[in-house]
């Protein structure tokens, strides 16, 4: 029989152990927010498991963070099959991950959160895209749109903007609505496009947004003041 000194010391040192881990993939995920207001991390291994960098699950949960200029309000996110390079974490070193990583995600974004994203570069450049494929010859006499607003509702999108022009901006409405085709693909239906309460553009038969391969979406939800999403993205080493 091993003596109960044994397990209280190797006890000790897989809490130690995963408490650097732990420490390790919490910073790890701070590099890729600019800003956080709750994290919390939860690691399901044994301790072979662990100490051969292989990981089988572990739960994360984010609020109020911010990615690439895009606020999230609340995210939980489940990592399975995880493969790190343990050796270099336990000498201090940054954590990275040696394969492809599924993520289950449940994503909640508030209408405010929406709003205060308009101003990164990424939600602003895709929605300018947009703009260009639905409008060519309107958005080719004109410099990109400056985005003023985002209103969920049941849903639907409603977007305005100030559409710069020579003379003086003119106020922009765009309304559409969101329904989910498949794991990689969104649909843009009932879509109508106004400037100073000029129609624009009224199109029903609908507008394909490709999310890729990497992506696996379940579900969106638009409610008021409120966008919900679940599905499953693959993280890239």
């Amino acid at each position: 029989m091993r003596n109960p000194s044994t397990w209280i010391t190797n006890g000790k040192k897989i809490r130690i152990i995963t408490q650097v881990l732990t420490k390790a993939i919490k910073l790890w995920l701070k590099t890729q927010l600019s800003q956080v207001s709750q994290l919390d991390v939860e690691i399901s291994a044994s301790d072979r498991q662990i100490l051969s960098g292989n990981i089988p699950s572990v739960s994360i949960f984010a609020s109020d963070a911010i990615y690439q200029g895009i606020h999230v309000t609340r995210v939980q996110l489940l990592a399975e099959n995880i493969q790190i390079n343990i050796g270099s974490v336990l000498k201090g070193q940054p954590l990275r991950l040696l394969e492809i990583v599924p993520v289950v995600a449940e994503l909640t974004v508030e209408e405010r959160d929406l709003n205060h994203s308009l101003s990164s570069e990424l939600l602003s450049t895709t929605l300018n895209d947009l703009l260009v494929q639905l409008l060519p010859e309107q958005c080719q006499k004109s410099k990109p749109i400056s985005w003023q607003e985002i209103t969920l509702d049941n849903q639907r999108l409603i977007l305005t903007g100030l559409l710069a022009s020579d003379t003086q901006p003119t106020l922009l409405e765009m309304c559409v609505g969101l329904e989910l085709i498949n794991g990689q693909k969104l649909q843009l239906t009932q879509i109508k496009i106004a400037r100073d309460q000029e129609l624009l553009l009224e199109n029903n038969s609908g507008y394909n947004f490709d999310l890729g391969s990497d992506v696996d979406i379940q579900e969106v939800t638009v409610v008021p003041s409120q966008l919900l999403c679940r599905g499953r993205i693959n993280v890239n080493p």
